[in-house]
């Protein structure tokens, strides 16, 4: 391919709008950071001097990356996925503990984040498995090897105790739902989530009966036997009423949660085995999803306790309001909102901020960096920044959406998966909506790792798509 072909056939409304983003968001790594002292911006003590040679570098890494044939990120995919799967082992053992999570290799001054590079190799993986001619969006078979492939790099990241790269990955699900997974279980996985949710706040009584009533409603609505429904319904309150004077009678002392629960699981035993005599796939499908709710509502205590790291926990306590800790675990949250805040309409102007300035602010440079948009560019500066991160995920949307082969395009689909996840979750962490994980906000957060992984994440695209016009 000759240079000219190169530069008429790169993409340049996307090129344009990664360089944009990248600009800004180095402006604003100097802003947050500044010092008076070191008022040079290419000052190389400072971050924004370092995070200056990490973009001169990601600009060579996508030079690079273009010039690769794009049939050698076809050939050897499953190669590069084997290698970052040896190097993040190579990091259980070898890492360096950072904020907690065994995820960096440093390597003299360098220090390197694996996980973030092991994205683009699943992304890759992904593309070419669910791409291929071998995989059938109706077979179970085929929808575990992809699980598979999802599932071992996640599996180490959370051994590396980095929960916050490896929630990243929950977006290839949205890959999966484009390439044919079932709607339905996606929905009712979200519903398990709010499940779970609903759980940390109320008490598992109410769930029960609340999932109970609904899993009624959804009997009724689906197989058209409201009349049927409403004869379960009073055989069940009936069942509960009668267990509920039995224990009080008798003193039996079992909880208020198993004299709702127990009534509920004996008929949906029974409606299931009715349903699978009478091949009633609604019949036995519901009470299913009715145990398996429950089931996670039940869970909700051990995970709670034993799984998530006591910081995970308080801040998850926080923004559901059971706990306030402004000037604790809840300072971070609590000082972005004030800066995001203080900034108004317009903004206290460029340099200007005082909450990042002062570093009122933790990791102002990093994860909240937003903060800075927000204070000193104001509310229009920040409607820019996130229509500018909208326009770029419509953009490679568009160019997923025309390539000609599936590999390709089903790649496309995991860069913009991920870069939604990115954008979305880190947006909504700065301004309270979401728990404190450390997810980057693409191409604006200080650090090399990320921004060489968004890089070549994008280019790979960029170089599918002008393989697509030879």
């Amino acid at each position: 391919m000759s240079g000219r072909q190169y530069v008429r056939w790169l993409d340049w409304p996307l090129v344009l709008l990664y360089l944009g983003l990248v600009l800004m968001g180095w402006l604003n790594i100097y802003a947050a950071v500044y010092s008076e002292e070191h008022a040079s911006i290419f000052d190389l003590t400072q971050r924004y001097g370092q995070q200056l040679l990490w973009i001169v570098a990601a600009l060579l890494i996508g030079i690079f990356t273009l010039l690769v044939d794009s049939r050698f990120y076809y050939v050897f995919t499953y190669i590069i996925y084997t290698l970052m799967l040896l190097v993040l082992g190579v990091v259980l053992g070898l890492g360096t503990e950072i904020h907690g999570s065994r995820s960096w290799l440093v390597i003299g001054t360098l220090r390197v984040q694996p996980a973030e590079f092991a994205k683009v190799a699943t992304a890759l993986a992904l593309a070419k498995y669910l791409g291929s001619f071998s995989f059938r969006a109706d077979s179970l078979r085929s929808w575990l090897g992809a699980f598979a492939l999802l599932g071992l790099p996640v599996g180490m990241i959370l051994l590396q105790n980095d929960v916050g790269s490896a929630m990243v990955y929950s977006c290839f699900l949205l890959v999966f739902y484009r390439q044919g997974f079932p709607g339905g279980l996606l929905l009712f996985g979200c519903f398990l989530v709010v499940v779970f949710v609903a759980a940390l706040l109320v008490d598992q009584s109410y769930i029960v009966l609340g999932l109970g009533l609904l899993g009624l409603v959804l009997y009724g609505v689906a197989s058209q036997d409201l009349r049927g429904a409403f004869r379960l319904g009073g055989l069940a309150a009936g069942g509960v009423a009668l267990l509920f004077f039995a224990n009080e009678w008798f003193a039996l002392g079992l909880p208020l949660y198993w004299v709702c629960l127990a009534p509920l699981l004996a008929i949906c035993g029974v409606a299931a085995v009715v349903g699978v005599w009478t091949r009633r796939r609604i019949a036995w499908l519901v009470p299913l999803m009715f145990v398996v709710c429950v089931g996670a509502s039940y869970s909700v205590d051990y995970v709670f306790d034993h799984v998530l790291e006591a910081h995970h926990q308080r801040r998850i306590n926080d923004l559901l309001g059971k706990e306030d800790d402004p000037l604790g675990w809840g300072y971070n949250v609590n000082q972005s909102k004030i800066a995001i805040g203080s900034g108004g309409f317009l903004g206290k102007g460029y340099l200007q901020g005082t909450q990042t300035k002062y570093n009122f602010v933790p990791e102002q440079s990093t994860d909240f960096i937003f903060c800075t948009v927000g204070e000193e560019w104001g509310f229009v500066g920040s409607l820019v920044v996130v229509g500018l991160f909208l326009l770029l995920l419509l953009r490679v949307l568009t160019v997923a959406e025309r390539q000609r082969e599936p590999y390709h395009r089903v790649y496309g689909y995991g860069v913009a998966a991920i870069l939604f996840f990115h954008f979305a979750v880190n947006i909504s962490m700065t301004i309270g909506l979401f728990p404190v994980v450390g997810i980057p906000l693409p191409f604006f957060s200080y650090g090399g790792s990320s921004l060489w992984a968004f890089t070549i994440l994008l280019f790979i695209l960029l170089r599918f798509d002008m393989g697509r016009k030879r």
